[in-house]
């Protein structure tokens, strides 16, 4: 039996906020920015890739002029229309929790423009309509065309789902029809998978609203033939003209950066481009789902455990270096090179949501947690203008300026970027994280995933509203409304930071349960259930894996689902002069402070200056005073000001 998903309000004051910030601030902005209102000062391209110097967007201009509806040159990346989709996508859920008549009417008028710009045979790609269209599907190494129509079918669905608009599915359908008949294991068709995946996941999405096996097993195509030819790519790339790029510098990476050296049921590493990596692993494990292909699911464990257990910031940023944005090789993760790509938590995110659709393992609620209270918010600043594209655990303004091996790290996070991939991906996160919350298993069984305060509407008029001020307190309750009485599982899940650490009481009685696989399962019946959970807050140090290197002899600073950091806006001198005692810190809300956070205070000692400007000096002769270090969360750093940042702390 399939069921269908909750109608999830989300109540919580911690992303209510950011979910009116995405709709009332971030969508307006980014909407300027693509509509060329407002020029911006782009920074260098954290990933080196080349610019063409624009200071404004474009993304809805080459739209309009492939739409006949405007005269000009194209102008952007290759995959410039996905700004524009990613934005339409934001809004269709920005528009399920907000009424606001003035944004539906823009985001219409965005479908019935790329409608227009559609060609007849349902191919788009303003790139290739109005600069190449000699050379469509003839260089999908570095096209992104599938990448870009990809991210139109999750917006086109999307939007219908949300608005009912039967145009913008339409537009999907038909781009899956262009696609199908251009793809696939018969004579004359290209007979590969773009370089960067997209497609398969939007594919998956398509199957699901349309009900159409179709799209699933085309993305399933797509996953199989995936490195199944390595040459794949050389071999279009010469037919095309050797020379003829769009971006040179990622033809000679090796192939695992596209995933493409072998099939994908084969490797047994996450290697190349985090993102894609990301994408790949979601698209996988959703058409896994769909198709039953266990071959696929296996190698999403693979995938997971190498990222999860190997290659993951604590924080749970992913991607190691700045060189195709990749991860490199185990434990290998500098806190001050990271890279660390906002898109490449947002698509862990995505990854973890459908592995627990999949399997009802806490690991990946863990995973997504982490994801969603650090990695990915991180990734904006509170005033919803502004934006990291690369996200470090550790920063000296003075070293960004002053080594160019760093120049791919901004202290401050940016108005924009010429690559704007993480901006809008980040707003259709936030304002989709009600889809995040609930996974609802085949035999009925509903899990309670995320500690996201809500009130859910479930099939057989079941209603399910959770309570909390989470990340900030770890009470948690419950009340199940359940008319008809009917008999389902319900688990919650016990954080790993929780773990032998939690009280439960089921209608007032305290209940001993021990989880399975991180949930904790009760049996519903009743047509009320009251429930309690109480989770452990107290302040943690975490140390890392001794195989990496960097953290030797450091530890993390967390609280519940946080992970914090020092800032030099709260403590004198250069951070790398302390050192806290592990066991001492202390815990206080400050509401006054980045829009309300909790802080820790850790005691230790600081190094006091030396007073010598001799560069090296005798062992010993260092002197330290007692000292008390502040910590905000990892997320709310670089609010305040350029300054020193830190996350990995020494040890007294």
């Amino acid at each position: 039996m399939t069921y269908s998903a909750p109608k999830v309000e989300v109540t919580s004051a911690f992303w209510k906020n950011y979910r009116d910030l995405v709709a009332t601030k971030v969508l307006p902005y980014q909407w300027q920015v693509i509509t060329n209102q407002i020029e911006v000062d782009l920074p260098l391209d954290p990933g080196g890739n080349p610019t063409t110097g624009d200071t404004l967007s474009y993304a809805v201009e080459n739209l309009k002029i492939a739409a006949d509806q405007a005269e000009g040159k194209f102008h952007g990346m290759p995959f410039q229309d996905s700004d524009v989709y990613k934005w339409l996508e934001s809004a269709a859920y920005a528009l399920q929790d907000h009424d606001d008549a003035d944004l539906k009417e823009i985001a219409d008028g965005v479908v019935d423009l790329i409608a227009a710009a559609q060609q007849p045979d349902g191919y788009i790609d303003t790139f290739f309509q109005i600069k190449w269209p000699d050379r469509k599907f003839a260089r999908i190494q570095q096209s992104h065309e599938l990448y870009t129509m990809g991210h139109y079918i999750e917006a086109g669905v999307a939007y219908y789902e949300a608005t009912g608009n039967e145009k913008a599915l339409d537009v999907a359908k038909k781009i899956a029809a262009c696609i199908a008949a251009h793809f696939g294991d018969e004579a004359g068709k290209v007979h590969g998978a773009d370089g960067h995946p997209e497609i398969e996941l939007a594919l998956a999405r398509l199957a699901e609203v349309t009900g159409d096996s179709q799209y699933a097993e085309l993305g399933r195509w797509f996953l199989h033939v995936r490195g199944k030819d390595p040459d794949f790519y050389d071999k279009q790339n010469k037919a095309d003209g050797w020379d003829r790029d769009f971006f040179e510098q990622i033809k000679y990476l090796p192939r695992t950066y596209y995933q493409a050296a072998e099939p994908v049921t084969k490797q047994q590493d996450a290697e190349g481009h985090a993102v894609r990596v990301m994408y790949l692993c979601t698209g996988m494990a959703h058409i896994a789902r769909l198709t039953g292909d266990d071959s696929l699911l296996q190698a999403c464990h693979t995938f997971w455990n190498s990222v999860v257990h190997k290659r993951m910031f604590v924080t749970g940023q992913i991607g190691t270096t700045k060189e195709g944005e990749s991860f490199t090789y185990d434990y290998d993760l500098p806190n001050d090179a990271e890279y660390g790509e906002t898109c490449a938590s947002v698509g862990m995110s995505f990854f973890a949501r459908r592995m627990l659709e999949l399997e009802p393992k806490g690991e990946y609620g863990d995973v997504l947690e982490k994801e969603l209270f650090n990695g990915t918010i991180a990734g904006m600043a509170l005033d919803g203008r502004h934006f990291y594209y690369v996200n470090p655990l550790e920063v000296d303004p003075r070293k960004l300026k002053g080594n160019p091996d760093f120049r791919h790290v901004l202290a401050e996070r940016a108005g924009w970027f010429a690559c704007a991939c993480c901006p809008a991906n980040l707003s259709r996160l936030i304002a989709s994280v009600d889809r995040y919350i609930y996974a609802v298993q085949d035999d009925g069984t509903i899990l309670s995933d995320q500690f996201i305060a809500n009130k859910a509407s479930f099939d057989g008029g079941i209603v399910i509203e959770q309570r909390s001020n989470f990340p900030w307190e770890g009470h948690v309750e419950f009340t199940i409304s359940n008319p008809e009485a009917s008999e389902f599982r319900f688990g919650i899940r016990i954080p790993a930071w929780s773990k032998g650490a939690f009280t439960l009481s089921v209608n007032g009685e305290e209940t001993a349960v021990e989880p399975e696989d991180g949930f904790v399962y009760l049996q519903i019946a009743g047509e009320k259930t009251d429930i309690a959970l109480d989770l452990d807050m107290s302040v943690k140090e975490l140390r890392a894996n001794n195989r990496v290197a960097e953290d030797a002899g450091r530890v993390a600073v967390t609280r519940g689902p946080l992970v914090y950091t020092a800032e030099s806006a709260d403590n004198a001198g250069d951070l790398w002069l302390y050192s806290i005692k592990p066991g001492s810190g202390t815990y206080e809300f400050k509401p006054e402070l980045l829009g309300g956070v909790g802080t820790i205070t850790e005691q230790g000692v600081r190094e006091v200056p030396d007073e010598s400007d001799d560069l090296y000096l005798p062992a010993g002769t260092e002197t330290t005073e007692a000292a008390s270090v502040t910590f905000i969360p990892y997320y709310a750093w670089a609010n305040r000001g350029e300054g020193q940042m830190r996350v990995w702390q020494r040890t007294v």
